[in-house]
């Protein structure tokens, strides 16, 4: 469900874009989309990640500059922002508090030494900024078309891509055993018995 939830906004600009031919129309039903995306997770009390409120307000701000001054490189320029904004705040959050971030979503089913999170700290910082400079690439090289296209599967193809490597890092460095796999259900009996 969760997994839908993050796609639907992009894939009902990717439908628009295609049955009208309109980046403007495509861009006012992104920001609804995105809208009712963050609106789905409030009403399921889900927490809203800092990802969703990137994506959230990338989009009603540049969306918003596309519509008022009809200028689609705005739009364009959306998921390069919201991938360099990622890389910052892996990169920043692990420079100011020498934490990572990773670790907070992924530290309840992987135990790994701090060494293997700063690769993967710094290798996914790397990625999202590569995938904003691809996307830039695709936007103002190719056609509107060709952009719209690269937006919903060519970014989900990277993503695909980046978590391969990833668990292709891990695998190498054996990383994926039991030793370092964390059982979520186990977690949740121990704190119930604990209380």
């Amino acid at each position: 469900m969760q997994q839908l939830l993050d796609y639907i906004a992009i894939l009902a600009f990717v439908v628009v874009y295609f049955v009208t031919r309109d980046v403007f129309w495509a861009t006012g039903v992104l920001m609804v989309g995105v809208t009712v995306q963050v609106a789905a997770y409030w009403l399921l009390k889900k927490p809203i990640g800092n990802e969703l409120k990137i994506t959230f307000w990338a989009s009603m701000i540049l969306g918003g500059m596309t519509l008022i001054l009809r200028n689609e490189a705005f739009i364009q320029w959306k998921p390069t922002i919201v991938n360099w904004l990622l890389a910052g705040v892996l990169v920043g959050a692990h420079l100011i508090t020498r934490g990572y971030l990773i670790q907070k979503m992924l530290g309840k089913v992987l135990n790994l030494p701090d060494s293997a999170w700063l690769v993967l700290t710094y290798g996914w910082a790397g990625a999202f900024f590569v995938t904003g400079i691809i996307n830039l690439w695709v936007a103002f090289t190719f056609t509107m078309d060709t952009w719209v296209t690269f937006k919903f599967a060519g970014l989900l193809g990277l993503n695909i891509l980046f978590l391969i490597l990833t668990f292709g890092y891990l695998g190498m460095k054996g990383y994926l055993t039991d030793d370092h796999l964390i059982d979520p259900d186990k977690n949740k009996l121990a704190e119930g018995e604990g209380q």
